[in-house]
């Protein structure tokens, strides 16, 4: 690269200065006019080097040029022009390419900046961290320049080396090359390695792979088959000899470890180094198994692993020392033989050791109270640590709720860790003690306190344990551990809490649940009142969700009495506080009942203390909610009401009707009285509060009005009188359900003869025994008559009796009585007494009023009648189907036993009988019932049958539904949702075959009305299915046409436009060939067939218009072209859609710089040339006068100063301008007496080669 020569303000001013020196001294010849150097013209930009870095070294470089700096890498690298994959330069910078840099730029996190070659081609640099520069590379290579691939072939045990481990080595290879490499999967028999990228990477990656096969290619695998009882020997002792003969040889030797049941060893590496690996290993081999012999010997179990030691060392000891190899049973077997292998004179040495090891150990238990395990383990273990870390190879394990302590190890420290801990159980014996007290469960959580705050002072207080059984435990006991006198202490503490609690007394308040926030105060500072005046007594809320109005105090009786009516006080000040009255307002007046600035409401709340609520504006409401104690909300009230009269001609009328007749009046949700008050033009009428007894209702609005209202209410009071005529009886409550009887049938035969309406008190009324006739005065004295006729027979009591075969006995009694407690509930309270088990007695006594014993009897004996007719009904199905059945938490059965009033009993569950294979049955197999399928019905006879049918109902079955094998995967769906959408619709299971078998069968197993729907539902799904297949097939339809290559970029148009339109408009597929195909004039379109050839209709008329086009050269000033494009091609564009054309401008380099074509229609092609003629000249024009004014300042300074006009003059008339002029430039150096040669290296470098500095030229230092 070459110096920038730049025009700095100084030299600027010099030149200014220059002419102004010029005028001055005019006389001066232009000839001896001062000539300014290069240098002094032109001075070269300050030096920026690398700290350190010497003027004129040049920079090594790669094939990609590369600079680090600390820890950044810039990479620069060339795209040729035709490797690139966009190749419009009309808006370079803007358009794909630096959509694609950005989005490059943002996942990599390198920085990224283009430049345009003079050769078309792209100059990419790259900044940023090594791996970011190096992924921003790969992903550059792949998306900015076009992709060639090819293919190599190596072995198929040659690919996992190319992989590497994990695919590391593969990683590395395609970020190295900038390439995409392609291994085919183990199962595929290819051994083709495809390589996508450029040329040049695919001949990087090329070389690379093929470099790892040959380096393969010299490596051997060897592989010996020897008895394992050998290999220890092969191995050595610690693997020491395998290891020396690994380095001795240069073999990598693998010999399976002895858990693993394999007698195969691996031998690989270079071929020579195998042979001799294999030749050494089995000379070994030979000779260790014509020396040696073995014997057998009998050790206890549970002294093999001291043998074989941890991780086998004390094994590869005793091979080590006696050259003999020690086989041990497998820990899971039973076997107690070891075998000792070596030669014969080193046996009985093994042997020693053998035995030796084998009492090495010694296992010892300690006995000590289950209580003091944790005392003798200590805090955190601390004991017990003290004496590991002093004897680690002591094993020390403490079992719960066993009263010993295991210990294992060595003699020596066994016995030593054996004398501490006796020690330690010896001294906390002395010093600890327990006691175990029990309290009943329900104090436990009062013992601990809150966040345990009771239980943690006692153990702090007297330095003691106390253990509180789980709730889950169900247990009373509490265990106090510690110290002698603080158990005896915590002991009575926790005892007078206990007795202090039995003291206790809890009562309920009932407390309206809109009361508790206000009683228990912002942040709770009123309830905390309360609890400082009484903080023996402990009062809880309910939680808000639970919607309770009860309040819990608990604590010393007469405390909780005192609390409990301070509590009462507040509660009746809140409820007086709290009566509430709504007034209605014509809306109209709301704003004068307001006042200016809220005057009128505040000074009636001040004076009436109440609250008054006021609807919203934009509220429909007209009711003003008055809240305070009943005295001063009606003053509030009335004053309210007299602004309004004031306001308006507003009359009020009170009406007397009946109290019970008011919410009859009143109707459904208000409707009846919301229709009497818009008849009358919007009058208020104000019903009293339910309850109060009050009969007058009030009526306000205008005089005409309330009149009307008045009138209307009246008439249905009166129409309500006479069908609302109400009597009430007196009956005890056991006695309503026999006046209703079964199913109500009893009350609904009075309904029907008299047509009057009885009500009876719901369970929450406090008259328990009052009921209520309603309706007509005729229909409810023929009812009251009826009833009371009812309950003066059920007054009469009677005792009557009855015979009942023994063994139906159980029956009434079992489940505590409950079919009897069922009968006094249902007849009027009835007593019926069965004699007692073992009496042998079939009398029964029934005691109650005559009717109801009548009743009662009468329903005994058809139960009765029921157990007689019983009969046990078996139903066969298989075990399987079972819990397919009982359906969730037995749902189904318990429906079958409800509807069919009958007993189902399953058998016990029989896991000995194995599951068929892959846990289907075969179809073909006979069924044979086992004891484990046989469910048991028991009942009437017809309804035991219709219960063994819903069972039978309830077995699932299988049938086949044929389905093509081709439509299985779009039935299964993404990732299955297809077929568990169907299972989960249907309630039904579908089994699809392995796709290997290529079956047209799939299976619905299920209810037999939920398989028949699925059945159904799958062959729609299929009908679907094969419906888009005949769809697609006719999408598939294709034309190919042939089209001139030249017209393809008019087709395609600006970023796609046109061919888009057409595929839209057409719903077609239109594919374009590639750059590398034989055949570049082919168009391929694909869809509907009628489609298919509109869309081939369009392009052909397009192709007609291009054709009609005709192209024409314009020569064109080459500085107008810049102007002429405008910024960022914008005025082009514009002039090309305004004359409906296509210019194109000529390359840079080009032969002619000044042809211009134009393409289009004649007609307008002439014009758009016209055009463009208009604008050269204008622009020409502007360039010349620009020209002259720059030249103006651009003149050499005099060496003289000064110069006036005359001096300009002359010069402009005295023959040519001689331009610019310097001295000692470059080209006019002695050096420089030819131009650059171009092909050479050291005047152009190329990228990646390293140039010797040359000897400084006119040029000045090289730089890079």
């Amino acid at each position: 690269m070459s110096s920038v020569a730049v025009l700095t303000p100084e030299s600027f001013a010099e030149h200014r200065s220059g002419l102004k020196d010029q005028e001055i001294a005019g006389c001066v010849p232009e000839d001896e006019a001062y000539i300014p150097t290069y240098l002094e013209a032109f001075p070269p930009l300050p030096e920026k080097g690398a700290p350190g870095e010497k003027a004129g070294e040049p920079i090594k470089a790669s094939v990609i040029t590369q600079v680090r700096t600390s820890g950044l890498l810039a990479a620069v690298f060339h795209v040729p022009l035709e490797e690139r994959r966009y190749k419009d330069n009309s808006q370079f910078g803007e358009g794909e390419e630096a959509k694609v840099c950005l989005d490059i730029m943002q996942r990599t996190g390198a920085h990224i900046e283009l430049s345009l070659a003079k050769d078309q081609g792209l100059s990419i640099m790259v900044t940023g961290k090594v791996d970011s520069v190096m992924k921003a590379r790969k992903e550059i290579v792949a998306r900015l320049q076009t992709q060639a691939s090819a293919t190599v072939a190596i072995p198929k045990e040659h690919h996992r080396f190319v992989i590497g481990k994990n695919g590391e080595k593969l990683q590395e290879l395609e970020l190295k090359t900038a390439t995409k490499i392609a291994i085919p999967r183990p199962d595929d028999p290819s051994a083709n390695i495809r390589i996508t990228g450029t040329k040049e990477g695919i001949e990087k990656a090329r070389h690379e792979i093929l470099l790892i096969s040959a380096e393969q290619d010299k490596r051997a695998v060897e592989r010996l088959s020897l008895e394992k009882a050998f290999h220890p020997f092969i191995a050595g002792a610690h693997n020491r000899l395998v290891q020396e003969l690994s380095l001795e040889t240069g073999a990598r030797i693998s010999i399976p470890p002895s858990s693993l049941p394999k007698d195969e060893i691996v031998i690989t590496g270079e071929k020579e180094a195998v042979a001799l690996a294999v030749s050494r290993i089995r000379a070994i081999y030979e000779d260790k198994k014509r020396k040696t012999t073995t014997i057998s010997v009998e050790v206890k179990k549970s002294q093999h692993k001291y043998i074989i030691g941890p991780k086998g060392n004390t094994l590869q000891e005793i091979l080590e020392a006696t050259g003999v190899s020690v086989e041990m049973p497998p820990l899971d077997s039973s076997s107690e033989t070891i075998i000792l292998r070596g030669e014969p004179d080193k046996l009985g040495p093994a042997l020693t050791q053998v035995y030796a090891k084998a009492k090495s150990v010694m296992v010892v238990e300690v006995t000590a109270p289950a209580w003091l395990h944790r005392f003798i383990i200590g805090k955190k273990g601390q004991n017990i640590g003290r004496i590991t870390q002093q004897l680690p190879r002591v094993h020390i394990e403490f079992t719960d709720g066993e009263e010993r302590i295991s210990l294992e190890g060595p003699t020596e420290e066994v016995e030593q860790a054996q004398a501490q801990i006796q020690e330690i159980i010896k001294d906390l014996l002395v010093r600890m003690d327990y006691t175990e007290i029990n309290i009943d469960q329900r104090f436990h959580r009062h013992l601990i306190g809150k966040n345990g705050a009771n239980i943690n002072r006692i153990k702090e207080q007297y330095k003691v344990s106390v253990r509180i059984a789980q709730d889950s435990e169900r247990s009373g006991l509490v265990r106090i551990e510690g110290d002698p006198k603080g158990v005896q202490l915590a002991r009575r503490e926790l005892m007078e809490m206990v007795q202090r609690m039995e003291n206790e007394r809890t009562k309920d308040l009932i407390v309206e649940q809109k009361f508790h926030r206000t009683i228990i105060g912002q942040k709770g500072e009123k309830i905390k009142e309360v609890r400082d005046k009484f903080p023996e007594v402990i009062i809880n809320f309910p939680d808000p969700s639970q919607k309770s109005d009860i309040v819990q105090l608990r604590g010393p009786k007469n405390e909780v009495e005192k609390c409990a009516k301070f509590l009462q006080k507040i509660i009746a000040d809140l409820i007086e506080n709290s009566f509430s009255l709504s007034v209605p307002i014509f809306k109209q007046f709301h704003k004068n009942i307001i006042g200016k600035g809220g005057a009128n409401i505040k000074k009636i709340r001040e004076e009436t203390n109440t609250k008054i609520d006021l609807p919203t504006e934009n509220s429909n409401s007209e009711m003003i909610v008055i809240t305070g104690k009943k005295n001063n909300c009606e003053a509030a009230r009335d004053r309210i009401l007299a602004i309004q009269r004031e306001l308006a001609n507003i009359k009020e009328a009170e009406v007397t009707i009946p109290a019970k007749l008011h919410n009859s009046l009143i109707g459904s949700k208000g409707c009846l009285v919301r229709s009497i008050m818009e008849d009358c033009g919007g009058v208020h009428i104000h019903f009293p509060s339910e309850g109060s007894g009050s009969d007058k209702v009030t009526i306000r609005g205008p005089a005409g009005e309330v009149e009307k209202a008045k009138k209307q209410l009246l008439q249905l009071a009166e129409e309500k009188q006479v069908n609302n005529f109400t009597a009430e009886l007196q009956a005890k409550p056991e006695y309503h359900k026999f006046l209703i009887g079964r199913g109500g049938a009893n009350i609904r035969r009075v309904r029907d003869r008299t047509g009057a309406r009885i009500i009876f008190p719901s369970p929450d009324d406090t008259e328990q025994e009052l009921i209520t006739i309603v309706g007509k005065e005729e229909a409810v004295r023929q009812a009251q008559k009826e009833l009371e006729s009812l309950v003066k027979n059920l007054d009469d009591v009677v005792e009557d009796r009855m015979v009942v075969d023994v063994r139906h006995h159980r029956h009434f009694v079992c489940r505590r009585g409950q079919v009897l407690r069922e009968l006094a509930e249902e007849y009027g309270g009835v007593a019926v007494s069965f004699p007692r088990t073992g009496a042998n007695s079939q009398r029964v006594t029934l005691k109650g009023a005559k009717d109801c014993v009548e009743a009662a009897k009468k329903r005994i004996q058809e139960i009765i009648e029921d157990l007689e007719s019983q009969v046990t009904v078996e139903v066969a199905i298989p075990q399987r189907y079972h819990r397919a059945v009982m359906g969730p938490k037995g749902c189904r059965i318990q429906h079958i036993t409800r509807e069919h009033e009958v007993q189902i009993k399953f058998p016990e569950r029989d896991d000995s009988v194995l599951p068929q294979e892959n846990g289907e049955v075969s179809p073909e197999a006979e069924f044979v019932p086992r004891k484990c399928d046989v469910i048991t019905i028991s009942g009437r006879a017809e309804k035991c049958e219709l219960a063994k049918a819903a069972l039978l109902a309830l077995v699932p079955i299988t049938e086949d539904v044929e389905v093509s094998y081709e439509l299985h995967r779009y039935i299964i769906g993404q990732k299955g949702i297809g077929i568990r959408k169907m299972m989960e619709d249907y309630e039904v299971n579908i089994w699809v075959p392995q796709p290997e078998k290529q079956l047209d069968v799939i299976k619905v197993t299920g209810l037999a009305a939920n398989v028949e729907r699925a059945k159904q539902g799958l062959l729609e799904r299929v009908k679907e299915l094969q419906a888009e297949q005949e769809d697609r097939a006719l999408r598939s339809f294709k034309v190919t046409m042939s089209v001139d290559p030249k017209f393809h970029p008019k087709i395609i148009g600006r970023k796609g436009a046109v061919i888009s339109q057409i595929r839209k408009d057409h719903d077609v597929s239109i594919q374009f060939p590639d750059k590398g195909d034989e055949q570049q004039d082919l168009i391929v379109i694909s869809g509907y067939e009628r489609n298919v050839e509109e869309a081939r209709q369009a392009i052909q008329q397009l192709v007609a218009e291009l054709q009609e086009m005709v192209s024409q050269d314009v020569h064109l000033d080459p500085r107008t072209h810049a102007r002429i494009i405008g910024a960022r091609g914008k005025a082009i564009r514009k002039l090309m859609e305004e004359f409906k054309v296509d210019i194109r401008f000529p390359q840079p380099g080009s032969d002619e710089p000044d042809k211009v074509t134009v393409t289009g229609l004649p007609e307008t092609v002439d014009n758009a040339i016209d055009h463009l003629l208009n604008l050269e000249e204008e622009y020409v024009s502007s360039l010349v006068t620009e020209t002259e004014t720059l030249a103006a300042y651009m003149k050499p300074p005099s060496r003289y100063g000064g110069g006036g006009g005359a001096g300009a003059g002359d010069d402009s008339s005295g023959g040519p301008a001689k331009g610019f002029v310097v001295r000692d430039a470059p080209w006019n150096s002695v050096f420089s007496f030819q131009a650059p040669d171009m092909s050479s290296a050291e005047d152009f470098p190329t990228f990646g080669t390293v140039v010797a500095p040359k000897q400084a030229s006119a040029w000045g230092p090289k730089k890079f």
